[in-house]
């Protein structure tokens, strides 16, 4: 690695959205040649500072040079600079040949006729060069998770880039697949490519990056070898000087176990796992992208295919596992994406409510005004829902009002097993702390409640116990008073925050 010879620098830069200033003052370079990890919790800013550096957004002040000329331009030119991102997302087209996908609209030949055979020829050598031998008439489709993500680094690094950025690029795959995107990390960065490689898996790291950056508050906190760093000391700068600052649970009379799971595997991320929660008891699960969190959830709901192991709800074995016989033994899972499988948008907000029990609003089939109209005037009071008329269409109310609708659809119901996943995903911090009080006055009502986030500073808040999920396993747990961040932090990254790396 030349450090000398500066890819990518970014100087003073910021930028602001309405109410959230998402960087400020950053300043940041990366050399040729040198694979640089970037780090940091969620809203650290990593994101935005990635489409600054690509050209998809622009920042409000600071410049960003690109081999030495400032970027000036978006997307388009960003590419021409020598900026290549492959996304958490993979953007191939599954129908289409590994050929045909990197050379998705640079097609060889003329417009009445493309070189099928010079572009099968050229995507070979290219895949022969980082020592790959899939063929390149194999359709993607037919690729692992591992061999897409492989084609999708090759496809950006075919146009010769000077910096290549790559965001979460093994979050979705299985511990046995990572090695071969690293070992093609390597072979780029080998050839004087400037890489910017975003993870939290330390393991990863370690093996890969020769520096790391951490961000923290929109700010560029510290930039260090990575040799010299430890895992503890990375934590503390991601997190500052409060990080384990928590306030103390009431905590519940907890009662019998009302939901147990053992040996679960549901193929590729739910490896194999045992895990009982007992009525008045929330129990968090922490990990980081892709380490199966939603996928446990989907899994014990029925919505997810289990190859292997048992469901126990309220006592009774699930070896149907179809959602609706879950849901019979009062089951309810509020979904990650909460606008694409939560909520119907153009319905009202008492319509979202009873969907998941017409039976109590209804006679002879017929729903019954009133009934609607007490059922959900007393969950909206309950929940506190803000709105001025449940009638009004769900799309209308704030984030954490939508939010509290969807639980209060597994209350209808009956539900007192929730598996909440993420459920304070886009929500205001005013709305967040009313959430927190809901999920711990329905334990105290004698539910139980598996509680997903990615948040890892909000478990301590709300969790009597969490267990940490890494590769698809349940590798620690911590129990209330004693759940610091640091200690969740540092077990989904792999690692012992207090030992040196």
């Amino acid at each position: 690695m030349n450090e000398s010879k500066q890819v990518v620098q970014a100087v003073g830069v910021s930028k602001r959205y309405p109410g959230v200033q998402a960087l400020k003052q950053v300043d940041l370079s990366v050399a040729e040649g040198e694979v640089r990890a970037l780090l940091g919790a969620n809203g650290a800013g990593k994101s935005t500072l990635i489409r600054m550096l690509s050209g998809a957004e622009s920042p409000d002040e600071g410049t960003i040079h690109i081999g030495g000329a400032p970027l000036i331009g978006g997307i388009k030119a960003a590419a021409a600079a020598g900026v290549a991102t492959v996304y958490q997302e993979l953007s191939l087209i599954p129908e289409m040949t590994i050929a045909e996908n990197m050379f998705l609209g640079r097609w060889p030949g003329n417009p009445a006729r493309i070189d099928r055979r010079a572009m099968t020829t050229a995507a070979g050598e290219t895949l022969r060069s980082f020592g790959l031998t899939m063929s390149p008439r194999r359709p993607v489709d037919s690729l692992t998770l591992a061999e897409q993500q492989i084609v999708e680094i090759v496809r950006a690094v075919r146009e010769d880039p000077r910096l290549l950025i790559l965001d979460e690029p093994t979050s979705a795959l299985a511990a046995n697949e990572v090695d071969l995107v690293l070992r093609v990390v390597k072979e780029v960065s080998a050839r004087g490519v400037a890489v910017i490689y975003v993870s939290h898996r330390m393991d990863e790291i370690r093996q890969i990056a020769d520096s790391v950056s951490v961000m923290r508050d929109g700010r560029h906190v510290s930039t260090e070898p990575i040799k010299g760093a430890s895992t503890a000391h990375i934590i503390d700068l991601m997190l500052g000087a409060t990080h384990d600052d928590a306030g103390a649970l009431e905590p519940n009379a907890l009662g019998d176990v009302k939901l147990e799971v053992t040996g679960l595997v549901s193929p590729p991320k739910v490896r194999g796992i045992d895990l009982r929660v007992r009525a008045g008891e929330v129990l968090g699960i922490a990990g980081l992208l892709g380490s199966g969190r939603s996928e446990l959830l989907r899994a014990i709901a029925g919505f997810d295919a289990v190859t292997a192991g048992e469901v126990i709800i309220n006592g009774v074995p699930t070896k149907a596992r179809r959602p609706r016989k879950a849901k019979a033994l009062g089951l309810g899972l509020t979904p990650e994406n909460r606008k694409a499988e939560g909520i119907i948008a153009d319905l009202s907000i008492a319509d979202n409510i009873i969907l998941t029990d017409y039976s109590k609003v209804t006679k002879a089939g017929v729903l019954q005004g009133s009934e609607v109209g007490q059922a959900t005037a007393g969950l909206k009071a309950r929940l506190a829902i803000k709105a001025a008329s449940l009638q009004r269409p769900i799309r209308t109310l704030s984030g954490g009002n939508q939010q509290k609708a969807v639980i209060g659809r597994w209350l209808h119901a009956g539900s007192d097993v929730l598996l909440l996943d993420e459920p304070t995903r886009g929500v205001d911090v005013g709305s967040k702390a009313q959430i927190y009080d809901i999920v711990r006055g329905l334990a105290a009502d004698g539910a139980a409640v598996l509680f997903v986030s990615s948040e890892l500073e909000e478990l301590p808040l709300v969790c009597d116990r969490v267990v940490v999920m890494r590769g698809g396993q349940l590798t620690h747990e911590f129990r209330a008073p004693n759940i610091t961040n640091s200690d969740l932090l540092a077990a989904a990254m792999g690692t012992d925050s207090t030992k040196e790396n």
